[in-house]
């Protein structure tokens, strides 16, 4: 069976799920966290590198122990320690800390308390207004629980763009090597950049022989398949993941692939000017009468309506149509653009490499400068700085600038908004800084005028650069804060400081919509990796992404400035 990352990622995640409701170490628990994450993000394929005797233990986080447990699950399938959790404890408790309000803590009490095991079972319980009688929980906590088990049964499951990807690269690759297949190109949600895919559609020009139905529905990831046809196959990952597979003429390629990629209502649009044209479009071409006059590739579709070709990003029909006819479609903003970053840790907090590696892997990843900004001292699960260590922090980072060939490390600091909007260091110190990005790390929950309120207060600080992951979700596992984004947009212009796309791929943070807000409002906003290890560069990709389909062009993103374009800037947001 195919291994690939978010496997591993996957099975780490659940032994911490499962320590963490038998209340092992929190340091134990943390470090499987950890793990899982830097898997999930690691560009290089972790079977590749134990297939080549690579040493996992070079990894950031990955001691011995766990480079053996990568090592069985790359080679066997299965983790023996996992499945020795899951014997202990039932395994669908995992499913339980899902549901937004259940910790560890409380699945444990559930469990002990009412027996609950199951999703199932803790509707029912919810139901019959058992779970009220437990400690700890009470009847608006029950309440909440059958909300959210109600809201998590009408929604459609979902996968992150960053755990789609690899089983996305894995199938092309295969489907690439099946005889009489000429090229195979992934569509759908997933091509457009949305933060989450609910399926994969996949694409492929094959001569009349090719058996790559065939050859799809025996792939070895597949754990069930749905249908198989001459043309079209549906099967289902062992992740739970559809993937769809249609096979197209050559003529007809562009046609299907526009057809394919989507937004159902940009396709809509697009028929719509068709007809109103006299023409037939669909996932075969375009056609006047009988006669096919497009559709080989994707710019044939667009010319034939009269519009220059829209960008997948693009394409969710909110207004990209009437930019295309006017001629004013934005040039997306592009990986080879980025020039800097303004949000990495090293291991002075919680980041696991030096910041002479960190340099080292930001210059190769083409970038110019590195904003080094640890947690600050309230994140204490982080170790963050208090203004000693800060101090000595920025003294280093003075003197490794001097050694430094190609790029250069900028003096921040990640600090945490207190309850109350204040920063938790002193202006005394902040000040000494060359940029301030502030984020929530707690309090999450609290009512939308007070988190607003909470957030203005903080960004009226003398030393405030950037707001960091402005809404605080977490995809799949926390929702985003209650907050008015629009008005932190605002207030962020009349300040004159900017926002964050954070492009870890848990966050995606701003959302797309809230980027164009931020764009139309002239407030620039930074693309950056949050790196915490010399690998999550590469995450950066999926942040552009989000750029992209927030319309956001080069001229919008701060950290596409030279450092000497960028410096006055920063400096601009720390002497108010």
């Amino acid at each position: 069976m195919p291994v690939l990352n978010p496997d591993i990622a996957r099975a780490f995640d659940e032994i911490a799920d499962l320590l963490e409701i038998e209340d092992a170490n929190p340091f134990r628990v943390r470090a499987y966290r950890t793990a899982a994450r830097l898997v999930l993000g690691l560009s290089s394929d972790l079977k590749t590198m134990v297939e080549a005797g690579e040493d996992l233990t070079e990894l950031p986080g990955i001691g011995e122990d766990l480079a053996k447990k990568i090592i069985e699950i790359v080679t066997t399938g299965h983790c023996s320690f996992l499945e020795k959790l899951e014997k202990q404890t039932p395994p669908a408790l995992t499913e339980l800390l899902k549901v937004p309000g259940l910790g560890p803590k409380r699945v444990k009490a559930l469990w002990h308390e009412l027996d609950v095991e199951t999703v199932d079972q803790l509707t029912r319980a919810a139901r019959e207004g058992r779970i009220r009688s437990v400690p700890g929980f009470g009847e608006k906590t029950e309440a909440r629980i059958l909300e959210a088990l109600q809201a998590q049964i009408a929604a459609v499951p979902r996968f992150p763009i960053a755990v789609a990807a690899p089983y996305a690269a894995a199938l092309v690759r295969y489907l690439q090597n099946v005889p009489g297949v000429r090229r195979v190109v992934v569509a759908g949600s997933f091509r457009r950049g949305r933060d989450t895919v609910g399926d994969l559609d996949i694409l492929a020009t094959v001569a009349a022989d090719s058996p790559i139905m065939e050859r799809f529905t025996a792939y070895e990831d597949v754990a069930e398949v749905f249908s198989q046809g001459t043309t079209r196959a549906t099967v289902i990952l062992r992740n739970k993941l559809q993937v769809d597979l249609r096979a197209v003429d050559e003529s007809a390629y562009g046609a299907a692939l526009h057809y394919f990629t989507g937004s159902k209502s940009h396709n809509i649009a697009i028929r719509r000017m068709g007809q109103d044209m006299g023409l037939k479009v669909n996932e075969y071409g375009l056609f006047r009468g009988k006669e096919r006059i497009a559709g080989d590739t994707e710019e044939s579709v667009y010319a034939a309506v009269g519009l220059p070709y829209i960008e997948p990003e693009l394409r969710e029909n909110r207004g990209e149509i009437q930019a295309a006819r006017a001629g004013h479609l934005p040039k997306l903003v592009a990986m080879g653009d980025l020039r800097g970053d303004l949000h990495a840790h090293s291991k002075a907090s919680d980041g696991h490499h030096s910041m002479r590696d960190m340099a080292a892997a930001a210059r190769a990843a083409g970038l110019e400068y590195l904003a080094i900004t640890e947690h600050s001292r309230h994140l204490t699960i982080a170790h963050g700085l208090d203004p000693v260590r800060l101090r000595r922090q920025m003294d280093e980072i003075d003197a490794l600038n001097t050694e430094l060939d190609g790029i250069t490390l900028l003096k921040g600091i990640e600090v945490d908004i207190l309850e109350d909007g204040s920063l938790d260091l002193p202006d005394s110190i902040l000040s000494d800084l060359e940029l301030v990005v502030a984020a929530v790390h707690y309090r999450f929950d609290l009512p939308r005028g007070k988190q607003t309120a909470r957030i203005l207060k903080a960004m009226d600080s003398p030393h405030f650069t950037i707001l960091a992951h402005p809404s605080g979700r977490l995809i799949g596992s926390r929702e985003p804060m209650d907050v008015d984004m629009p008005r932190i947009i605002r207030h962020a212009r009349e300040r004159g400081c900017f926002l964050e796309i954070n492009a870890q791929p848990e966050r995606l943070d701003l959302v797309d919509i809230h980027a164009r807000t931020a764009k139309e409002e002239g407030v620039l906003l930074a693309v950056n990796s949050d790196a915490h290890s010399i690998h999550d560069f590469d995450n950066l990709r999926f942040g552009l992404q989000q750029a992209q389909r927030g319309w956001l062009e080069m001229k919008d993103v701060l950290n596409t400035r030279t450092l000497k374009e960028l410096r006055p800037l920063l400096a601009a947001t720390m002497s108010r």
